[in-house]
């Protein structure tokens, strides 16, 4: 099962909206990492083996220099709206596992 921790640029409400769902997902603020860098937040999900959802470009910069990761869900800052993403979400965690996310970029 994937569990996800969102970083600081995603509502929380798409974290609590997972979580009514019975889906296993962290907010920056739950995590400590409030203004901590990308690098913190990848080390975090990658110990605990959950995909970074973000709309944070750097972290497809991280990705492509060969940075070890659970996984990065990308969606672009405009594209969706709260429930839109919450959908997205919701689709990957039922058509992907851990093991498959695992250094895998999904753009949403």
């Amino acid at each position: 099962m994937i569990r996800f921790h969102l970083d600081e640029h995603v509502s929380p409400a798409v974290a609590a909206g997972l979580r009514q769902r019975g889906i296993d997902a962290t907010t920056t603020a739950d995590a400590g990492l409030l203004g901590a860098d990308d690098d913190a937040h990848l080390a975090f999900a990658l110990a605990q083996g959950r995909v970074v959802v973000t709309h944070d470009d750097d972290y497809l910069v991280h990705h492509a220099s060969g940075v070890s990761h659970a996984g990065i869900a990308y969606c672009h800052q405009n594209k969706y709206k709260v429930g839109d993403l919450f959908r997205a979400l919701l689709l990957l965690y039922g058509s992907s596992t851990e093991d498959e996310m695992r250094g895998r970029v999904e753009f949403l």
